[in-house]
């Protein structure tokens, strides 16, 4: 009965829609509002009764009848959750602990050993695998060092087997040893190098038993005071820039565990002498003491002759938090810096003094060590008065060290800045070259480090801020650098193909335009680099005599992935568009999913890891940029202080590439990771989100089996996937392919005799509980779990994955016809709508699908496609924005088209989802999503049938549009996936101003800005002859580089080697017009390489919404000439609008919407940042728990630097002499 009727109901539908077609349009208007809602209706009709009977939609709600409905109690979630991981950490620093006892007793048990300068190790660097070349042993004598005095010794570098290994993203490694990374700047046959790396081997056995106890640590490590870092297991060292610039001791995990949170104050003397090469390593020092800070710790520049002033002048008479981003303003600042007069030395004192006590007074800053560091070439006087006032009021103890660096190679008068850094229990360094700036300024860390070394049993526990995995943080910088030499290129070759038309306004436009999409591109998910945090703690030496030097031998540590954190987040227990994040005690995201750390695709964001909390979830309560709502500063400030609480708000969620928002109300829950400075946050949205679907329990696994049915058979073909990030069940020490062949081989375990599940949730993987059961069982009357039971299984994910398998088994093997008909109407959908695939995704992370083909030949590409790309179940965006529909038609499809989808030219693909919601009682929770893909040219086939040559004409536009404004179907295939009011603003905006949409707006507080590099020399422009000779030397490069782009073009053989590429169809080439200086000068600004630099920003997207009021009575109005020249209805059943335009009404042209980013234009005062903006705003924040900033016994160290020696170059001596004889 239901076909016939189906039939008759499309029959009465096209008899009304030709009376009306028929009816004469009244008022004299071109667009008839009959017709059009006759269109409309039809095409609703024809849309929903095809989805319908293609994805079987009622079946499946039908199937989903045997489960029952659960009220999601978020607070006993984000307990357990926070619990698991809480176990997981702690694994983590028990390892770390293991390798810190380890490492102290070694060194003390191998103190009196010999260095050995010939000893062999695993070098990461230089290490070989079977097979590979190794480099020539030296055939001539050695020759002698120069640095070191002692001749150059040659080691062969060691032979290792390397295996990929997927738990370390496939990197070949061995674990049967560690290896060693030394940096350029170490000389590893040093004796204190050789001698640590030498007792540091016997750490490998801590590492291997640590992985044996945990098979999911991750990188184990011990990173020397020395320099170089021992990483278990071995791998070779990966190199992302041309030199390795890594170093251990440089890296948050380093430097935080190796110091307490410090207030750092730089002082860098401005008098004229400090010039030239003094200026170049002046400028190094402050870069290399900058890149020591972490986010706990504070710090301000201070440049001195006879006026004290802030490297940036915002940051005046404060410190500021050392993240990325201030880091970064920081660095700028001195780069623009230039001497200028004499230097006064007390009043620069003064102010530090004057600001580190108003900061501790105040409770600001890091409220722990404190110092002052001096860069300068010298001081006239000592300046006892100033320390006497300020820093020596409670004998013996220095409230604030003191750090000098004295530059230049001639400088004489020593005496009084070393003075000033031995009398104020610091250190210092006389510096003559910017090679030695490195090693020299890291000797800062072992003096600060000294209050931790004499107390000895404190090992503060150190938890990072999320970095990627990177050799070096200017790794950003060095690729938009090279990506900027690659447009440059790009615009070369361009300007050979079509010559002057390149510098054509619209090819500008387009070319500027596809390259700011591409830095629109900040993917949330990537593999380009891994994100971690890492526990560390410091290593001290217990050496009888070191009491007198207090030597920090080095960090202990291991990481952890972010994603191994998420695995322990249960996403199905949070639901569609529900989700977690933790922050730090910084208020600091340590992930979030809107968390898009990268742009380009592939480059790191230059404050890519200071992303505040209230940066990323966005109160809805259209407040200005950075006006941030009290409640959210409340719900921070109970978050960073580790509370317990709850609380619903009012948000927009951007999504699908910040191009779509939703206004959702949605609940949080929060509570402390006990042991870590990190809270844990869970949120879902309150409208579906305080339900879930869970099976009933005489639906559960083993009474399955004990009823006779085989689950395996659930699970039979292969047109179905599971949700690949999530943990459904995990075999310890096993692999597998995929993850379906890993569930496949549970679900034949369960059957097994003797298989039972953990005994709760909270339970931990197996290598977890292992080692949880080995470290705390003293006796060994604990089993190790390996031996007992090596797997893990998600109990509750299991029994709904199951039972979702079983209720949609029938669906990937046939379709909604009867067996008879099958090939008929196979070919009838394929023929007439162009259907591609039908799928099916649950609520447990199963997706299946059903290809249609047109013949009964089997042609998996469909599919196989659909597979590849749609397998995250509720994390699809066709499965979320379906959810959310259901609260505006509970029986509507979602339909949807690729952004920009018409300019690919190839075969546009339509998506169309439904929501499938099971209801108990009073309550009802989302259970699946049903949908099918079919062609776009079927649609517009459709759509051209139904609206006949209406829409064909001239003066009609017809449009269908989606409920964010994006075109679906139009005459024009090209505008197919634009933004409508990139299409025609005019009536976009008269679409909103009439409440068909909404303007939504979003800011983006992660964006990327480009500020023009300007070209600064160190040195003083006037004093440096080279400054104009380089200026000479371009103009003369940039006129060399036309003439022979010229001459280029004109040599015979050259042309006729390039024929085929710059010629035209007829083999002419299109000749400039006008060879002329303008033209000349226009081609010039494109061949030079116009050079920016990264700059954090925000911007805002204005997003546009369809108003989801019923019976909107926008909807009933009829167009009236071209005082209102369009019609616009809704589309029944679905998430779309028709909208009728007549053409021949002007409109203004220029008026163009569009929902790209655009910089928000802050009020900022003359000479202001971006970066001064943010800090006059700055966020509550708390303190890490540990301080350790001074030792009763620290006055008796008196090493604190050596001072320098004049010495005479006979032969320069000789030679100034005999020159001014000469001259």
């Amino acid at each position: 009965m239901a076909r016939p009727f189906w039939v008759w109901r499309r029959l009465c539908l096209s008899l009304l829609f030709v009376f009306i077609h028929s009816t004469p349009t009244a008022n004299g208007d071109k667009i008839n509002y009959n017709l059009v809602h006759s269109w409309a209706d039809k095409l609703g009709l024809e849309l929903f009764s095809l989805g319908d009977f293609i994805t079987r939609r009622k079946e499946v709600q039908e199937s989903f009848k045997e489960a029952k409905v659960v009220t999601r109690q978020g607070g006993v979630i984000v307990e357990s959750m926070a619990k698991e991981i809480e176990m997981m950490m702690d694994l983590k620093v028990s390892a770390v602990r293991r390798i810190m006892d380890t490492a102290e007793n070694t060194a003390l048990s191998h103190q009196n050993d010999m260095a050995d300068k010939m000893f062999s190790y695993y070098n990461a660097k230089s290490m070989a695998e079977p097979g590979e070349p190794t480099p020539p042993a030296p055939t001539t004598p050695p020759d002698m060092d120069d640095q070191i005095g002692e001749p150059l010794i040659y080691v062969p570098p060691k032979v290792l087997v390397l295996e990929p290994r997927p738990e370390f993203h496939n990197t070949p490694v061995n674990f049967s040893v560690s290896s060693v990374h030394v940096p350029v700047n170490v000389f590893d046959r040093a004796s204190d190098v050789i001698k640590a790396i030498q007792w540091s081997e016997n750490l490998d056995q801590i590492f291997r038993d640590n992985y044996k106890n945990d098979p999911s640590l991750s990188w184990q490590f011990f990173g020397s005071s020395t320099g170089f870092m021992r990483q278990f297991p071995a791998s070779k060292w990966k190199k992302d820039v041309p030199v390795d610039l890594y170093d251990c001791r440089l890296r948050s995990w380093y430097m935080e565990a190796a110091t307490s949170p410090k207030d750092i104050i730089i002082l860098m003397d401005g008098s004229g002498s400090m010039l030239g090469q003094r200026l170049d390593i002046a400028k190094h020092v402050v870069n290399t003491i900058l890149d020591t800070l972490g986010t706990n710790d504070f710090v301000n520049i201070f440049t001195f002759d006879k006026e004290v002033s802030p490297v940036v002048g915002c940051f005046e008479d404060t410190l500021i938090q050392a993240n990325l981003g201030n880091i970064r303003e920081l660095k700028e600042g001195i780069e623009s810096f230039k001497p200028k007069s004499i230097a006064n030395y007390t009043a620069a004192l003064t102010r530090a003094f004057e600001i580190l006590e108003e900061t501790k007074i105040n409770s600001r800053g890091a409220q722990c060590n404190q110092a002052i560091m001096i860069i300068g070439d010298g001081a006239p006087e000592n300046n006892q008065e100033v320390f006497q006032l300020h820093n020596w009021r409670d004998p013996p103890y220095r409230p604030v060290r003191v750090f000098t660096y004295l530059i230049g190679k001639e400088v004489a008068n020593w005496d009084d800045i070393r003075w000033m850094a031995c009398e104020n229990q610091g250190y210092y360094v006389h510096l003559s070259d910017t090679a030695e700036v490195r090693e020299m300024v890291l000797n800062y860390i072992p003096v600060m480090a000294r209050p931790l070394v004499l107390g000895r049993h404190d090992h503060p526990v150190i938890w990072t801020q999320v970095y990627a995995d990177l050799e070096d943080t200017k790794l950003s910088d060095y690729l938009w650098d090279i990506k900027q030499c690659e447009e440059q290129k790009a615009d070369v070759l361009e300007y050979w193909k079509v010559h002057d038309r390149m510098l054509e306004p619209a090819e500008m436009h387009r070319r500027e335009y596809r390259r700011m999409k591409e830095t629109w591109n900040q993917p949330v998910d990537s593999n380009v680099y891994q994100f971690m945090t890492t526990v560390s703690m410091p290593i001290y030496d217990r050496r009888e005599n070191a009491t007198r030097i207090a030597n920090i031998l080095g960090v202990a540590g291991t990481d952890v992935p972010i994603s191994e954190i998420k695995k322990l987040l249960s996403p199905f227990m949070l639901g569609v568009n529900g989700y977690a994040f933790i922050v730090t005690n910084n208020g600091y995201v340590l992930f979030h999913p809107d968390f898009r750390p990268i742009f380009q695709g592939y480059i790191l964001k230059p404050a890519y890891n200071s992303v505040d909390m209230i940066e990323v979830e966005l109160l809805d309560d259209d407040r200005a940029a950075r006006d941030f709502n009290p409640v959210l500063m409340t719900i921070r400030d109970s978050i960073i202080n580790q509370s317990t609480g709850s609380k619903w708000m009012l948000v927009k969620n951007h999504f699908d590439e910040m191009k779509r928002v939703a206004r959702v109300k949605r609940q949080y829950y929060w509570t402390a990771i006990k042991n870590t400075p990190f809270t844990l946050v869970i949120t879902y949205p309150e409208r579906y989100g305080v339900s879930r679907v869970e099976p009933r329990t005489e639906q559960d696994i083993h009474r399955t089996y004990i009823t006779g049915k085989n689950i395996r058979s659930f699970f039979d073909g292969k047109r179905w996937k599971i949700h690949p990030d999530w943990l459904f069940c995990k075999q310890t020490n096993k692999t597998f392919r995929t993850p379906e062949t890993e569930l496949l081989y549970f679900v034949d375990r369960m059957s097994e005799p003797g298989w039972h599940w953990p005994s709760s949730r909270s339970a931990l993987p197996p290598e977890h509980a292992a080692a949880i059961y080995s470290n705390n069982s003293s006796t060994g009357r604990y089993p190790s779990i390996n031996e007992k039971e090596s797997y893990y299984c998600d109990r509750q994910l299991m029994q709904s994955l199951v039972f979702d398998a079983r209720v949609t088994k029938w669906f990937s093997n046939s379709t909604s016809f009867n067996a008879r008909d099958k090939e008929e109407k196979r070919h009838e959908f394929k023929q007439r709508f162009g259907i591609t695939v039908a799928f099916l995704a649950t609520h447990s992370g199963l997706t299946r699908w059903h290809e249609f083909h047109s013949n009964m030949a089997e042609q998996p590409s469909a599919g196989e496609s659909f597979s590849q790309n749609n397998k995250r179940a509720i994390d699809e965006i066709w499965y979320k924005r379906a959810v959310d529909q259901y609260f505006v038609h509970k029986e509507s499809f979602v339909y949807s088209v690729p952004f920009d989808a018409g300019e690919s030219g190839s075969e546009i693909i339509v998506t169309a989802s439904n929501a499938i919601f099971h209801n108990e009682s009073s309550k009802s929770a989302p259970a699946a999503v049903v949908g099918f893909q079919f062609q776009h040219s079927a649609f517009y086939k459709l759509f051209h049938n139904i609206t006949g040559n209406a829409c064909a004409v001239d003066d009609k536009d017809c449009y269908i549009l989606d409920n964010n404004g994006f075109v679906i179907i139009s005459s024009r295939v090209h505008e197919t996936g634009r933004f409508f009011g990139e299409v025609n603003g005019a009536i976009m905006m008269r679409l909103v101003e009439e409440r068909v949409y909404k303007r939504v707006i979003v800011y983006d507080y992660q964006a990327v800005c480009f500020e023009s590099k300007t070209e600064i020399n160190a040195s003083n422009t006037l004093l440096s002859p080279l400054f104009h000779l380089l200026r000479v030397g371009k103009w003369l490069l940039h006129t060399a580089l036309w003439y022979i782009v010229q001459l280029m073009r004109l040599a015979p053989g050259i042309s006729a080697h390039y024929n085929d590429v710059y010629m035209d169809a007829n083999g002419t080439e299109q000749e400039p017009e006008d060879h002329g200086q303008t033209k000349n000068a226009a081609w010039l600004r494109h061949l030079t390489l116009r050079r920016t630099r990264l700059k954090s920003c925000d911007m805002q997207r204005e997003l546009y919404t369809l108003y989801n009021e019923k019976d909107n009575v926008v909807y009933n109005m009829t167009a009236h000439a071209c005082e209102r020249p369009f019609v616009v209805l809704p589309i029944p059943n679905s998430n779309l609008i028709l909208l009728v335009i007549d053409q021949l009404c002007p409109r203004d042209v220029a008026l163009v919407l569009t929902v790209n980013p655009a910089p928000i234009n802050y009020p900022l005062a003359p000479n202001e940042t971006f970066s001064c903006y943010k800090h006059a705003r700055e966020f509550n924040r708390v303190r890490p728990q540990s301080c350790i900033s001074r030792h009763a016994n620290e006055s008796a160290i008196k090493l604190c630097g050596k001072g320098c020696t004049l010495y005479a170059n006979l032969t320069l001596l000789l030679l100034s002499h005999a020159l001014s004889r000469l001259l």
